[in-house]
């Protein structure tokens, strides 16, 4: 989602990783919408994203809001301290969000975990860009071994 190149942070400024639990049937509704909405709570509180994307969805250990699926949406960014509050208050008022946690890291390792999630969406793109040009290579050799199976049919039953 979005990505772009980890800004020195200021001397007030933390460096944060946010993991958080989204309700996976809203996001999968409108993946974009949700995206957005999460991404507006940490601009509202004045983090500046550096790397976001969604991480995983599946089922929960335990319901959670009546929800037995979440979806987890990882994000790195720096804002001030007093903007972890801001977050946490809109979160709670949030339908979208199930649960969050916000962990503060050294640059060494926040520039570390935003280069390995740059990589990882990264190579998901090109797999996925190779898995269509497959998918095209796969549907070609499945409509002509259907037109060979009907062939054969039609020879079976002219006899």
């Amino acid at each position: 989602m979005a990505t772009a190149s980890p800004a020195p942070a200021t001397e007030t400024e933390n460096l944060y990783e946010g993991m958080f639990l989204l309700d996976s049937g809203k996001f999968a509704a409108d993946p974009d919408g949700a995206t957005s909405q999460l991404l507006g709570i940490l601009e509202k509180a004045g983090a500046k994203v550096v790397a976001s994307r969604p991480w995983q969805d599946g089922k929960l250990a335990y319901p959670i809001n009546g929800q037995r699926k979440g979806m987890h949406f990882l994000t790195y960014f720096h804002m001030e301290g007093e903007g972890a509050t801001q977050i946490t208050r809109s979160c709670k008022l949030s339908d979208l969000v199930m649960r969050h946690m916000l962990i503060k890291h050294p640059q060494t390792l926040f520039d570390a975990m935003v280069e390995a999630l740059q990589m990882d969406t990264e190579s998901k793109v090109a797999v996925a860009s190779s898995d269509d040009s497959t998918d095209s290579d796969s549907s070609s050799a499945t409509s002509s071994a259907t037109s060979s199976d009907e062939s054969e049919t039609a020879a079976v039953e002219g006899e």
